[in-house]
């Protein structure tokens, strides 16, 4: 079924529209405080359709990002009890708890790694925020984490250019598959 290669055009040709900086930094924004699609989706196709300015999506998407993760913060802060039955709801407890124990060991890195890896980063900003995590520490390892994250991906895809586009192209189906299947086995493991 190519489900995946249909919306991978869709997002390539989004990527050109003259709007699309700014819809990449609304779901950057987004992402980092309650929305569930990473920005990478979106990245990627923009800097192969500008490889040029690679760079300054990168530091667009990790501008908005920080900043959402920052909104995410606050939303732990100032509402933690209005927002842990939605965390109930949508069955993010357990990576919210995980990530509160994450905090007392690791602090600044829990944040650092989260902000890099695939891992859900909103549950850590307001995890953060809900534990009162000092506010500058969040800040930095935030802007490092997401910086590395988002800067990797737009240096490699820009890099390898129209040989990625091809390969993913024609691979983009069996990723999007593969990564359907990963997301399915990673949440019967967490909520067991």
């Amino acid at each position: 079924m190519r489900l995946f290669s249909a919306l991978y055009d869709r997002v390539l040709a989004w990527s050109g529209h003259r709007h699309a900086p700014v819809y990449l930094g609304a779901l950057s924004f987004a992402e980092s405080s309650f929305f569930p699609i990473p920005p990478d989706v979106m990245l990627a196709p923009m800097v192969l359709a500008r490889p040029s300015r690679a760079a300054w999506l990168a530091g667009l998407t990790t501008a908005a990002s920080v900043l959402g993760g920052l909104a995410g913060y606050a939303i732990g802060y100032l509402a933690i009890d209005a927002v842990l039955p939605l965390l109930e709801r949508f069955e993010y407890m357990a990576a919210f708890d995980r990530a509160q124990t994450w905090f007392d060991e690791w602090g600044f890195w829990a944040i650092l790694l989260a902000g890099f890896s695939p891992i859900p980063y909103k549950i850590f900003t307001i995890a953060a925020g809900a534990l009162s995590m000092p506010f500058l520490p969040f800040a930095v390892a935030s802007a490092v984490g997401r910086g590395a994250r988002f800067y990797l991906v737009a240096l490699l895809v820009a890099w390898g250019g129209p040989r990625v586009e091809a390969r993913l192209k024609r691979y983009v189906d069996a990723i999007g598959w593969a990564l359907v299947v990963l997301l399915v086995v990673a949440y019967f493991l967490l909520r067991h």
